[in-house]
């Protein structure tokens, strides 16, 4: 039990069996996973990910359908890398370039409504990121079991108030208190965004361990796509933040 809650994550993609069966199937004399290699390859993907979103972002109101050819493809190749791991060399940096599409067209619309709030959502995600990683070397966060344990359960209740969210919307229904500028609504947005960037250091410690139990190569390339996910969401839900406390001046 204790080493399942150890590899456990909030992030989907990086489930407490992921490394573990990898390792397993791993045959004799491969090349191991390294955390500067999945380093690496969480730049590449960061990398192509901002070539996108430029295109997308350069189009302005024309990039609606590109939103949904990157909302669509984007879901389907992440399923296909959850799914098929040792097709993430090839499936992480196609999900990169088709979340940028979509990310790219939907900060065009929030920037039409708010301007200036892109930039400030991309400062603090990074600077959200590199506070965690910092923190996390060092030492300052330590990811315990029950520390684990509750990220894991506040992300799965958010999951499912989201779903529950997205079911009411076929009935002309939703739930103001969470997407409306109300006291309620913002400090709902701040939860999820502080558990956004919780889930991060789960990620640091799953990939770290990763690499310490022996993962195969290609390994880094899942792993950085488990970044990826959680750092795509954190952006989001920044902007949704970002935009419901400027709905209050």
């Amino acid at each position: 039990m204790a080493t399942e809650l150890a590899m456990r994550s909030g992030n989907p993609a990086l489930t407490a069996d992921t490394f573990r069966a990898a390792t397993m199937g791993r045959a004799v004399g491969e090349e191991m996973m390294t955390i500067n290699g999945t380093v690496n390859k969480t730049a590449i993907s960061l990398l192509l990910l901002m070539v996108t979103a430029s295109y997308t972002w350069n189009m302005g109101a024309a990039a609606g359908a590109y939103i949904m050819v990157g909302v669509l493809g984007g879901f389907v190749t992440a399923m296909l890398t959850v799914f098929k791991k040792t097709w993430a060399p090839v499936t992480t940096p196609l999900y990169a370039a088709l979340e940028g599409l979509a990310l790219g067209g939907i900060s065009v619309a929030f920037e039409r409504t708010y301007p200036g709030i892109v930039s400030e959502a991309v400062f603090l995600t990074f600077g959200t990121l590199g506070a965690l990683l910092l923190a996390y070397r060092s030492g300052l966060i330590k990811p315990t079991e029950n520390f684990k344990l509750g990220i894991v359960a506040a992300t799965g209740g958010i999951a499912l108030v989201y779903v529950i969210s997205f079911v009411m919307s076929f009935f002309g229904a939703s739930i103001p208190l969470i997407h409306g500028s109300s006291t309620f609504g913002i400090l709902f947005s701040v939860f999820v965004v502080a558990i956004a960037a919780l889930n991060l250091v789960l990620d640091f410690d799953f990939i770290e361990q990763g690499a310490a139990a022996g993962a195969p190569k290609y390994m880094e390339w899942y792993g950085a796509f488990g970044l990826l996910v959680t750092l795509v969401w954190l952006y989001l839900e920044i902007l949704r933040l970002l935009s419901k406390l400027q709905e209050r001046r």
